[in-house]
């Protein structure tokens, strides 16, 4: 048994959860702390954690609920691909529930410093921004965000034309995709992410930033992509040295 109380509540917290079917309703927070012991803050701090792993889901105003093991997208990530590809060609996944966009949101923005800076193009410069959820076990599993210059792609070509992947057309509009420079992090969700997650503010999510090349080097894609970590399994094969 754990020596740390948050430990200690984790442990009681899982072993309260794995004993319940999916789609029972867990009690409420005030009567879930006493009956552990612990404030209703550590309380949340843990149910926090359960969330992100897809254990439980929080609906407001209506309560907790086990949502059961979520089976996982996994892949690698040593070839570039569309997160919805990746899904789609899982064959464990597809069979157990269904993947897909959710809500596509395109506007047009103006560059500022950050997207000026990381497409390579004068602040003020005309942007075209698609934002979108992918959704899989009837809940939203990420936030998807890219961002292109007006030159690159204009709104209303995604008219009838977008899966809800911004890769997956360029690649069959017949661009010259060559690299994809990503940094991968941990992040704590913003108020608008949380609210497109269904989860609660400051809540750890996996992050991948990317600026997407061309072959003679041009930036036409900068994104930013948050996924709920118990949905999602990502690995790298490296070579040792120089073998």
């Amino acid at each position: 048994m754990p020596h740390f109380p948050f430990q200690r509540l984790q442990t009681d917290l899982s072993a309260m959860i794995t004993q319940l079917p999916p789609g029972s309703r867990l009690p409420s927070e005030p009567e879930l702390a006493r009956q552990l012991g612990v404030s209703r803050a550590t309380l949340r701090e843990a149910m926090r954690m359960f969330e992100t792993q897809g254990l439980i889901r929080r609906r407001q105003g209506a309560g907790t609920f086990v949502a059961g093991r979520p089976p996982v997208i996994e892949g690698g990530l040593e070839v570039l691909e569309s997160m919805l590809t990746l899904a789609r060609r899982t064959g464990k996944f597809a069979k157990e529930i269904e993947v897909g966009p959710g809500p596509v949101t395109v506007s047009e923005t103006l560059a500022d410093a950050e997207n000026a800076e990381a497409l390579e193009v004068p602040e003020g410069a005309h942007l075209v921004r698609i934002s979108r959820t992918m959704n899989a076990d009837a809940r939203p599993v990420a936030y998807l965000v890219d961002t292109l210059p007006e030159d690159v792609l204009q709104p209303e070509e995604l008219q009838n034309k977008f899966d809800g992947s911004v890769l997956d057309y360029l690649i069959s509009r017949g661009d010259p995709l060559t690299f994809s420079y990503t940094n991968i992090t941990a992040s704590n969700a913003t108020a608008e992410v949380a609210k497109m997650l269904e989860i609660q503010r400051d809540d750890v999510l996996l992050q991948f930033s990317a600026r997407l090349f061309t072959a003679s080097g041009k930036v036409v894609d900068y994104s930013y992509s948050y996924f709920l970590p118990g949905y999602f399994k990502f690995h790298i094969v490296r070579r040792v040295g120089a073998a």
